[in-house]
């Protein structure tokens, strides 16, 4: 494939962050172009600003006042002397003002024209455009403008099961998916306040909900010069609330007749609008009937899990999305794309699965990242990264290449294992746990597989191996232990290493257990083990194991394979503090409490302070990484609340309390 070695432009500004950004700026430096990055407060010291070989700070943290602030962009790029900017996805990257801004201040935007934004940014527009073209498409209702009586009509006029969803962006984010009438109220009332805050438009559409779907998309390649290709397609179909988690290339699912289909398909609706640059069409296609296929919507910009595609075809997306914006012809035909071997990318998210999948913030302490053989990873982790609630909870992208899909998933699994974040809960124990499920393995999929098996999943908890561990290393790296004045840090002790040294730590919220260490005999919670420690290998009841630590505080982090847990240490003060406060509550009435379970933004107050609620109700909704929560009463009661829509909340403080009812509240 001979391709002009010149550089297509002198300077191009990073309109991004995160690891999109990072994974930009490297090919911008394979190409011998000049990077220059943008940073909110919030990311200052984040590594796209380091990578990059000049950096423009751009406003707060809050993202309508930095990446999603047109002026602030386009005046770094006329700063920096920029020629062209590269949006990445999400933020601006389909915003058609976005580009037409550039267009006005001579700077080139990497990705299609406005037209085409305009178009394929609006949902409704876009389904009756590619029918018109005779792209098949899923029955729905797509007229803008619907109130909320004319929507409630037709949704019982297409009959239920539907999805309910935004017109403008993507992503998953404020689609609701509607199994009967009486949910309808608050799922309408829920995506119309997501896309509002999202994409600033609350239009939204309904379509029939297919049943057991499949996520199928097509990678668009086209020049300002007539010349659409594709570059095959990829599975999508494992996602959890509409987010895709794991994506595959190419699908198992399609035969080589129904391959060419689809590509075709997705380069009419490319031809259709004279979309120019690199573009996703998105397909359902049930997996009861897998020749048949409905358009979904174009992104119109670089996907996620692009790398997928770029591992099995050879090819740099971001490399061609700028000769393209610069003008070159494309010198890659149809023909020239060959799909070899199969790649399966892992989306790494600050969250934790076991809680909901509540985002997680923090520090990190300790990292290592993923190689060897077909291995990928596109990642923003640094040690000492800040992860804020400001931005989406994706950290870092591990993706593996193999001849087969079997191998594939196995470097996958192995990448993940070799995995370490500290300091940050993480998603890396549940895509592993995703990848061995044996239909994932199977290949049989569809986008209700991860609801399915939520309720099944189990999750390593602290047992007598971590928590020996644990001590060990505490005693190892410090020498001391609790309070008492034998295992003080400094002074005198007898009997060397065989001083019992002892430690509590705090499992979870309310659990904790005791260890002690003496030599090479520990107990815990007074059950005795043997174990011994050297450098991060731990020997616990004769079996070894590599262990990651990390301190922070009164908090140490524990890793291994994926897996990893943030122990309290406890000092013997504070324990006794908690067994007094225990007592002092037992001996008094409560009234059960909501708190916030990590930091954001309060969006919604469902129901008024003096207000009656059932156990179960919705409360309030907090947003936190573009994604809404909604806290319930615990118990049946009256409302009292101490938090109202706008307040910033930490994670933990007090939003509402629940005056319980008699009934409730009797012994």
């Amino acid at each position: 494939m001979p391709v002009d070695t010149a550089p297509p432009f002198g300077t191009v500004l990073v309109a991004n962050r995160g690891e999109i950004a990072c994974r930009v700026i490297r090919t911008l430096r394979e190409l011998g172009i000049r990077s220059v990055a943008v940073y909110s407060d919030a990311d200052r010291d984040s590594r796209h600003v380091r990578e990059a070989d000049a950096a423009m700070h751009i406003g707060p943290a809050a993202p309508r006042e930095s990446y999603l602030n047109i002026a602030a962009i386009i005046e770094a790029a006329r700063l920096v002397g920029a020629n062209a900017i590269h949006p990445g996805y999400g933020f601006l990257s389909e915003n058609a003002d976005f580009a037409r801004a550039c267009e006005v201040a001579g700077i080139v935007f990497v990705g299609p024209g406005t037209e085409a934004l305009a178009l394929m940014g609006d949902k409704i527009r876009a389904k009756e455009h590619v029918s018109s073209a005779g792209v098949p498409v899923i029955r729905g209702v797509s007229s803008p403008g619907l109130s909320e009586a004319e929507l409630h009509a037709a949704a019982i006029e297409l009959g239920f099961p539907i999805l309910i969803k935004p017109s403008a962006g993507g992503g998953g984010k404020g689609m609701e998916p509607v199994f009967e009438e009486s949910e309808l109220a608050d799922a309408l009332a829920t995506a119309r306040r997501v896309a509002a805050s999202a994409f600033g438009d609350d239009t939204l559409l309904l379509e029939q909900l297919v049943t057991s779907p499949r996520h199928i998309e097509v990678q668009l390649l086209a020049d300002a010069h007539g010349n659409v290709i594709h570059l095959g397609e990829r599975e999508c179909s494992l996602q959890r609330r509409h987010q895709k988690v794991i994506e595959e290339a190419p699908s198992a699912l399609l035969s080589e007749e129904t391959r060419a289909r689809i590509g075709e398909a997705a380069c009419t609706v490319a031809r259709s609008v004279d979309y120019v640059g690199a573009g996703t069409v998105e397909f359902l296609v049930s997996d009861d009937a897998p020749d048949d296929f409905f358009f979904m919507e174009m992104n119109t910009r670089l996907q996620v899990e692009h790398p997928v595609t770029e591992l099995v075809t050879g090819i740099d997306l971001v490399a061609w999305q700028l000769r393209v914006a610069a003008g070159e012809t494309l010198a890659i035909s149809q023909s020239d794309v060959t799909l070899t071997g199969h790649a399966v990318e892992a989306r790494l998210y600050a969250e934790d699965p076991e809680n909901g999948f509540l985002p997680s913030t923090g520090t990190v302490l300790a990292l290592r990242e993923a190689a060897g053989e077909g291995v990928r990873v596109d990642s923003a982790l640094i040690a000492g990264l800040v992860v804020s609630p400001n931005y989406d909870p994706m950290l870092a992208k591990v993706i593996a290449w193999g001849t087969s899909r079997d191998q594939a998933i196995s470097r996958l699994d192995r990448a993940l294992a070799d995995t370490t974040v500290l300091g940050v809960r993480t998603n890396i124990e549940y895509l592993r746990a995703l990848l061995s499920d044996p239909d994932v393995v199977a290949a049989r999929l569809d986008t209700t597989l991860i609801e399915r098996r939520l309720p099944e999943l189990e999750f390593r908890q602290p047992d007598a191996a971590l928590l020996c561990a644990a001590a060990l290393w505490l005693a190892e790296s410090s020498g001391a232990g609790d309070t008492e004045i034998w295992q003080a840090a400094a002074g005198w002790r007898s009997g060397g290493a065989n001083v019992p040294r002892r430690y509590w730590f705090a499992t979870n919220a309310t659990d904790r257990a005791e260890v002690t260490v003496s030599g090479e005999s520990l107990t815990v919670d007074g059950a005795p083990h043997a174990g011994r420690i050297v450098g991060n290998v731990v020997e616990v009841d004769g079996v070894s194991t590599v262990w990651s630590f990390a301190r922070d505080g009164d908090t140490l982090w524990l890793g291994q394979d994926g897996f990893s847990w943030p122990l309290g240490v406890v000092s013997r003060d504070e324990l006794l503090r908690e067994e007094l406060a225990a007592i002092e509550r037992e001996s008094r009435p409560s009234s059960p409490e909501i708190r916030s379970p990590m930091p954001g933004t309060v969006v919604a107050v469902t129901v008024d302070s003096g207000s009656r609620v059932d156990a179960g109700d919705t409360v309030l909704t907090v947003e936190a990484m573009k994604m809404e929560h909604k806290l319930t009463a615990p118990v049946a009661g009256t409302v009292q609340h101490s938090a109202h829509a706008g307040d910033l909340v930490k994670l933990g403080e007090l939003l509402a309390t629940i005056s319980p009812d008699a009934e409730e509240a009797a012994p």
